[in-house]
């Protein structure tokens, strides 16, 4: 069955009983201390010591977000702290116009596998138009379907674009900035949930299947047809590190005016 949880769908096939727990029994905490950050053995550089620790710890969630491409499904913990995180992003998670358009739907389970068979089944799709050749499905596209498949959960992000409308008429200049700037909204939605998961101590990796994939799971999770959908996140137990991350120089992309 499928239970609504505020503005966020849980799809709960395999694991109905663990969504008793409240939405907010536990309150999040970005604590430097959690599991998820011993996996970084980089220090604060001299400039973060200064700050406060809110701030640190802060810092140290962005750099603790990794993309993990090999996930189990060993959880860290119960399904009630990723219903509890979903739920804290979709409440506090800005959005321009606080138009809240931001709508999202987590897989768990055997619907969490039904997301990726729904996947598959649209590029073979493919293969059948001669879009995609049969060698390049075999060898490529379905081993990385079937890692997606081999994690924990998915969680799909999607737009609600009625909420979006009512703006560019009322703000006809502006009309055409709406739906860029409910993508905004929903990045940083993406961004805080799967930094959120890295603090519970899961992996995961940010797909775009859309539109491929969309008719399919429209249908299976009940989505309204206009809803938009804009990534999917897959998480899981990390099996593997991830890999050597390299930096562009920040004197490059950061231009500073003014400071004292």
């Amino acid at each position: 069955g499928t239970s609504v949880v505020r503005a966020s769908t849980i799809s709960t096939a395999v694991y109905p009983a663990t969504f008793a727990t409240a939405a907010h029994s536990r309150p999040l905490k970005f604590s430097p201390q959690q599991s998820s950050f011993s996996r970084s053995s980089r220090q604060f550089s001299s400039t973060t010591a200064s700050m406060s620790p809110s701030t640190q710890a802060l810092i140290e969630v962005a750099k603790s977000r990794r993309t993990y491409y090999a996930l189990g499904r060993n959880a860290p913990v119960p399904d009630s702290e990723v219903v509890s995180l979903v739920n804290e992003a979709i409440l506090h998670v800005p959005s321009s116009f606080n138009t809240q358009s931001t709508r999202l739907v987590v897989a768990l389970g055997a619907d969490h596998e039904k997301v990726w068979d729904i996947a598959a089944d649209a590029l073979k799709g493919l293969v059948a138009t001669g879009a995609v050749p049969q060698e390049t499905y075999d060898n490529q596209t379905k081993p990385k379907l079937d890692s997606f498949k081999a994690a924990y959960g998915t969680v799909l992000f999607y737009e609600d674009p009625a909420h979006i409308k009512p703006l560019g008429e009322k703000f006809p200049a502006f009309a055409s900035k709406f739906p860029e700037w409910a993508d905004h909204s929903n990045a940083m939605h993406q961004w805080f949930i799967w930094s959120g998961l890295e603090t519970l101590g899961f992996g995961a990796n940010l797909q775009h299947y859309n539109p491929l994939v969309d008719p399919g799971l429209s249908k299976a999770f009940d989505v309204p047809a206009e809803w938009q959908l804009k990534a999917q996140l897959v998480f899981g137990s990390i099996e593997s590190p991830a890999s050597e991350k390299t930096f562009k120089p920040v004197e490059e992309r950061v231009k500073i005016f003014g400071a004292k």
